[in-house]
């Protein structure tokens, strides 16, 4: 019989062995399940397993050791329900929220069946009792609520599989959802869209493969719970930012199989195209959210260890999230939590690395989180991202953070929307930002490759509706449009929204197309939105975290369109260019000696004056790279101009690639290069001069 497709223990039940406090968990040896759970507070313990028909036998964990609750269940298997009763104090003055009469999950679980249904009884406190979190609840929520699955880990076959180890050098981002990606694709089987082995699919990797694109950065793929609120309003938390467990992939992305099982298969197809996995991960707050939030997990084994808790108040929790409640890694415990996690999805999951949603708070108060990582070996084989903010006081961290870091560098993001969108007087902090902007990390002794570069990611505009809204358009989110950032730095060019008029649809076009390219001809590490090379759009929504719907799906209807085509394939050359000039790709600040020319449109070298004009919209580089020379020449006024080049810069190139169209289209002057109308970005090489005719 299939382990799975029954949840009752070995007949009779044995009593539970004292077993072990480690691993945490449940673990299953072959002869039994160890049941290990962490509770500082508590006063005792009950595993509870439930049979095929919801019966359900209780037995007190007999040992405790390091604040650690354990007993070992002799003939127990995988497949094997359960979950956990914690009792001890409810004093929610003081924190402490401990009622029995709820069914907890396992923090450790590997595997479930269903969703969390967030009934009443889910809840320690009667909802709507005039004292709030202070009344006792005495409702038993067993029948209904989520029982964690025993999991054997040993029975998947990775046949050999390696991580890629990609060099940061060579890495190019691609930033997009499981489910988005692959919902609407015509080529995918019906059976496979919107599923783990949807996105690693044929077609799928076909696309990425060429793209030229090295990881997929996946929004987050461990357990996701949808709050009452986006229930009512039916909605979705589509991006995933409510996580309730750190080891089980959200089965939500799952076709027929088990969730572990698919997401290990998508790794190991998409390794063997030689594309790594990132994954999102939010170990920064759990979807129980508040004060007032349920008690599913965590909350009911111990509040005020698994969360930071206020000291003055601790009825209330610390917010640095703005979901409620910050895990709470400045306790040991909770770190080992994290910790375990990671481990589990790099030996386990075989992922190449995380990036850390709000990062920063994981490391308030005391924590040694950072530490933890930096001397873990297995942690330091593999990449780590931080988003370099939180919502807390002084939560802006960008460039502190410790080296093997690399970060989001949104001051790149902000600098070139400005830029593109026509904003004068950018032209010395556009240079900094395409040099991998070393104010910002060089003084923490890093390099260039700490900057992730984007121009869009997952929260906020679409490339395309970046160049088509000059508003957010969030009505479908059910909050009166006052959701989303009001900080978008776009331009719509004269008409909010899609449009007919071709000059307008050029435009925004030649815009898409200059941002793609600046982002790959840019030193440091280009991530790139997945759908921005199909101008995909989101309707003017800028936080489409809710939208699980057509609103974020990717639409691949791109054989007809032919300004898709155009920025489809404009992509592709932008990544395949930047792989050529290894001096993008280098991880060391420019030095001056690296022979990297700024040049004023006029053609003199960028002095002074010229980087201080208020007014400036245009500017040129050259740099070197052992047989070839690469001119990038941006411009983002409204106005066409003429980019001269003196006679030592002027003979010799050729154009391999621009945002004005194809380059036979080109205007190309005598004494110059070429009539630039905004937004333009042309980029030419040509073979390296002889010594003698070098640029200084």
């Amino acid at each position: 019989m299939d382990p799975l497709a029954s949840s009752s223990p070995a007949s009779p039940l044995s009593p539970l062995l004292p077993g072990s406090p480690e691993p945490l968990g449940a673990t299953y040896d072959g002869s039994g399940v160890n049941f290990a759970l962490f509770s500082e507070h508590a006063t005792s313990v009950e595993l509870c397993v439930f049979d095929d028909d919801g019966r359900e036998t209780r037995f007190t964990l007999p040992e405790t050791t390091y604040h650690i609750h354990h007993g070992y269940l002799p003939g127990a298997r995988p497949g094997l329900r359960y979950g956990y009763r914690v009792d001890g104090p409810f004093r929610p003055l003081e924190g402490l929220r401990f009622n029995s009469n709820k069914l907890l999950l396992d923090p450790y679980a590997l595997d479930w069946d269903g969703t969390f249904p967030l009934l009443d009884e889910d809840f320690a406190y009667p909802l709507g009792h005039p004292d709030q979190d202070l009344a006792f609840d005495h409702r038993d929520n067993g029948a209904t609520a989520v029982k964690g699955r025993v999991v054997d880990l040993k029975t998947f076959d990775w046949e050999g599989d390696r991580h890629p180890r990609t060099s940061w050098a060579d890495t190019v981002i691609y930033e997009t959802h499981v489910k988005g990606m692959t919902e609407l694709h015509p080529l995918v089987p019906p059976e496979l869209r919107g599923t783990y082995l949807g996105l690693a699919s044929e077609p799928v990797i076909a696309h990425l493969k060429s793209l030229g694109v090295t990881a997929v950065e996946l929004l987050p793929v461990h357990s996701i719970m949808d709050d009452r609120r986006l229930r009512e309003l039916g909605l979705r938390n589509y991006w995933g930012y409510g996580t309730i467990n750190y080891f089980r992939p959200a089965q939500r992305y799952a076709g027929k199989g088990r969730a572990l099982d698919e997401f290990r298969e998508m790794v190991k197809r998409l390794h063997r195209a030689g594309l790594e996995v990132l994954v999102d991960v939010v170990y920064n707050h759990t979807g129980e959210g508040s004060h007032l939030g349920p008690s599913l997990s965590y909350r009911g084994i111990d509040n005020t260890s698994y969360y930071r808790a206020s000291p003055s108040h601790p009825r209330y929790l610390q917010d640095f999230t703005g979901c409620g409640n910050t895990v709470n890694t400045d306790h040991p415990q909770v770190l080992q939590l994290v910790m375990d996690s990671l481990r589990f999805w790099v030996q386990e999951m075989h992922v190449d690395g995380f990036r850390y949603d709000l990062a920063p708070a994981l490391a308030r108060g005391r924590s040694s989180f950072f530490n933890a990582v930096h001397q873990d070996p297995v942690m330091r084989r593999v990449k780590v991202i931080a988003e370099p903010w939180d919502l807390g006081e002084g939560g802006y961290q960008a460039g502190q953070f410790p080296v093997r870091w690399s970060e989001w560098n949104d001051r790149y993001r902000d600098c070139l929307r400005r830029f593109w969108k026509g904003d004068g007087g950018l032209v010395g902090q556009l240079a900094t930002r395409l040099c991998g902007s070393s104010d910002v990390y060089k003084r923490s002794g890093k390099g260039a490759h700490t900057a992730i570069n984007f121009v869009t990611c997952h929260d906020g505009f679409t490339l395309r509706d970046w160049a088509s809204y000059n508003r957010k358009h969030n009505e479908a989110n059910g909050e009166g449009n006052r959701d989303g950032s009001d900080n978008n730095n776009s331009f719509n060019f004269g008409v909010e929204g899609e449009t007919r008029d071709p000059k307008i649809r050029a435009r925004r076009l030649r815009v898409q197309k200059s941002m793609v390219g600046s982002l790959m001809l840019s030193m440091g590490v280009p991530m790139l939105l997945g759908g921005d090379e199909m101008c995909r759009t989101q309707g003017g929504n800028n936080n489409s975290y809710c939208q699980d719907s057509r609103i974020s799906w990717f639409n691949w209807d791109v054989e007809g369109d032919a300004e898709k085509q155009e920025m489809l394939e404009f992509t592709r050359k932008a990544v395949a260019l930047r792989c050529r000039f290894k001096v993008l790709t280098s991880n060391r600040f420019p030095l001056p000696e690296d022979h990297i020319v700024w040049l004023h449109p006029d053609g003199d070298l960028m002095s002074g004056d010229a980087w201080r004009d208020a007014e400036g919209r245009t500017l040129g580089r050259i740099v070197r790279d052992q047989t070839e020379e690469l001119l990038l020449l941006l411009h983002g006024g409204d106005e066409p101009i003429e980019f001269s080049l003196k006679r030592r810069f002027r003979d010799g190139w050729k154009v391999e690639l621009t945002s004005f169209g194809e380059p036979n289209r080109l205007l190309l002057p005598p004494g110059g290069l070429l009539a630039a109308s905004r937004p333009l970005a042309p980029f030419k090489t040509a073979p390296q001069r002889k010594k003698s005719q070098r640029h200084p």
